[in-house]
């Protein structure tokens, strides 16, 4: 089975219902979606995509885009999707990096992409726009021989993610890793033809695979939000109540900002059934006033970083336990993959003790494209299995649950003790007037290590240094208060709603 069979196989099943619904309100059936993946399927291959190419998307989210990811798949290429507002160099990176073939752009962002590429010189060619959506798309073809260029087999897309290097790196995935995910979620969400899926993350951010796929192989339809509407609380609210979305899925930060500042009091969601979070944790007060505010729908965490899709996952009780120390698990295996909680020597940790979290199975990554030292790093093979390194610590609950302690890469020493910066964050997040937070270890060399908090208010009254200070001294050990407290508007987001550690940084 391969990813575009699940679109071929709906349109032929139910080729007049409803496939994908725009923010702008166009919408695609499944006859029009699949003949459209198939003209851009035979304009690859006359610019001379071959099966085993890799091909670039550089395009907001819409219908055309949806069916451009199924006709690279289509002409048996991966595809490569990135953010068409990012920078330039950092797109023609990422192409030049993964030696595409060809690059379905906007028009406005081409000449400056092309511009960053590698490998050219590169042609302009006419892109097959989908009837009924105004798009500027054009194809970009690679000339020249690529004999030499590596072909991966049955690779379906690589995302590519933020890479301690300061380049991003490429996450390989198969048709069979993706389809391990998709089938699990088939069986415990069970989808019907009438649901209508959220498609809130931007196609190069891991969560699409369940927004794009999912919904594609029951014949429901996927509602696709653009990077605009998606940032817009008021737009997001009345978009599920006008086009009846029942399964939402998205990061913590946006229905924190669907339900404060969305109106949720004066929005008809009932069609919700499921919602889902995923890609950081989810502050216990705002799950709760979330779960009062809409009652109905199942919750679900979904854990798991990009190169392991979805690898376990926690249908949340509602109400939430009232204990003040209590923190959402991240659940048991999914997906049909193994979990591992190891020491730093790769041994297994005793029943109730923190390590790192390792995941072997189907939905697992095949690699890290081009980094044979990276992927060397990346994986352990113990007693015949190949297990990656997630670099989570977690720590398994007695009810058999994963609880997510940091990141093993956000663990520091202070004084002597080991400190969870992600420990600091949560603990900051049960104070009722901070929204978000932040935490981060600055080297200042022999001055030592420094702690700085940052965070949002929303509190008429500004705090006090001795407020903070006082409130972190009840709910942390002395060794691990923050040195520094920094108020900010707003945390910087990234493209995928996730805190911006590295603009962070700028604001000292």
């Amino acid at each position: 089975m391969r990813l575009e069979e699940l679109l071929i196989g709906a349109a032929r099943r139910t080729p007049d219902a409803v496939a994908a619904l725009a923010s702008a309100g166009d919408s695609i059936n499944y006859r029009a979606l699949d003949a459209h993946a198939g003209q851009v399927r035979a304009a690859l291959e006359a610019a001379g995509v071959r099966p085993g190419d890799r091909v670039g998307l550089c395009v907001p989210k819409t219908i055309n885009a949806l069916g451009s990811v199924f006709g690279i798949l289509k002409a048996g290429a991966a595809y490569v999707p990135v953010d068409y507002s990012a920078p330039a160099a950092r797109n023609g990176f990422i192409f030049s990096d993964c030696a595409a073939a060809a690059v379905i752009a906007e028009r406005s962002v081409a000449e400056a992409l092309v511009a960053e590429l590698a490998g050219g010189p590169w042609t302009w060619l006419d892109y097959p726009v989908a009837e009924g959506e105004d798009v500027d798309f054009v194809l970009l073809a690679r000339e020249g021989a690529r004999a030499q260029d590596v072909q991966v087999e049955e690779l379906a897309y690589i995302l590519y993610t933020s890479g301690s290097t300061g380049q991003p790196k490429g996450v390989m995935h198969s048709h069979k890793t993706a389809l391990a995910f998709i089938d699990w979620v088939s069986g415990e969400f069970e989808p019907t033809a009438q649901d209508r899926f959220s498609s809130h993350a931007p196609f190069h951010f891991d969560l699409s695979i369940l927004d794009i796929y999912v919904p594609i192989k029951h014949g429901a339809s996927v509602v696709l939000i653009s990077s605009e509407a998606g940032k817009q609380p008021g737009t997001l609210s009345e978009l599920i109540e006008k086009t009846g979305i029942t399964i939402w899925y998205s990061t913590p930060s946006i229905l924190r900002l669907l339900m404060e500042f969305g109106k949720l009091d004066e929005r008809d969601c009932s069609s919700l059934r499921i919602v889902n979070f995923a890609g950081e944790v989810f502050p216990v007060k705002h799950l709760r006033a979330l779960m009062s505010t809409w009652p109905a729908p199942d919750y679900y965490n979904l854990y798991g970083p990009t190169e392991t899709n979805v690898c376990t996952f926690y249908k949340a009780d509602n109400p939430l336990p009232e204990d003040p120390d209590y923190s959402l698990p991240i659940g048991k295996a999914c997906s049909g993959d193994d979990l591992l909680i190891v020491d730093p020597d790769n041994k297994p940790v005793a029943p109730g003790e923190a390590g790192e979290l390792l995941a072997a199975g189907d939905s697992i990554m095949l690699g890290y494209w081009n980094l044979p030292d990276r992927n060397a790093t990346a994986f352990t093979e113990i007693d015949g299995v190949r297990w990656y390194h997630t670099g989570d610590v977690v720590v398994e609950l007695p009810s058999g649950d994963l609880k997510f302690v940091g990141r093993r890469d956000r663990m520091v020493k202070r004084r002597g003790f080991r400190v969870e910066l992600g420990e600091i964050e949560a603990a900051l997040h049960k104070h009722p007037s901070i929204p978000e937070a932040a935490v981060m270890a600055v080297d200042l060399g022999e001055a030592g290590l420094e702690i700085r908090a940052y965070y949002a208010w929303d509190d008429d009254a500004a705090p006090s240094l001795l407020k903070l200070k006082k409130f972190c001294s009840q709910n942390l050990p002395h060794y691990m208060a923050p040195d520094k407290f920094i108020h900010l508007p707003v945390l910087p987001k990234t493209s995928t709603d996730k805190i911006d550690y590295q603009r962070l940084k700028e604001n000292n």
